[in-house]
């Protein structure tokens, strides 16, 4: 196997610096400012380590699927059983969709009403749906 240098990466001066951390990484976009008719409101979306790694774990044993998947094609298997692990893949995508889901309805929808900004976060939450779902 052939072992390639790395490349030095150019560094965009006008984008943010990349996360140090899985941690930081899912929350580095992850905090709103909301308009209110009197003050700007932020909230950051809060979940616990327990369920960020939870996810992330589901995210890496997908991510080692897809590379088996890759591995099937490239080693001409029959494309039925390609096509079986693929569904294995986007059922397993959809079960990871649907843990983020429930946890932004039980943690930030709930926050967001507790802290008067639900209409707000119901609009971003269609607008993410309408993207995600066919």
């Amino acid at each position: 196997m052939e072992v390639k240098p790395k490349r030095d990466r150019l560094v965009d001066p006008n984008q943010p610096p990349k996360p140090t951390s899985v941690h930081q990484s899912l929350h580095e976009d992850h905090s709103h400012t909301h308009e209110s008719s009197v003050t700007p409101h932020v909230h950051s979306h809060v979940h616990s380590e327990e369920s960020l790694r939870h996810i992330i774990n589901r995210l890496s044993r997908i991510e080692g699927h897809i590379r088996g998947v890759k591995t099937m094609v490239q080693e001409s298997r029959p494309c039925p059983e390609v096509l079986v692990q693929i569904a294995a893949v986007r059922g397993a995508i959809d079960r990871v969709a649907r843990l983020i889901l429930d946890e932004h309805l039980s943690e930030c929808i709930a926050r967001a009403a507790e802290e008067g900004n639900i209409d707000v976060e119901i609009e971003q939450l269609k607008a993410a749906l309408d993207r995600f779902l066919p």
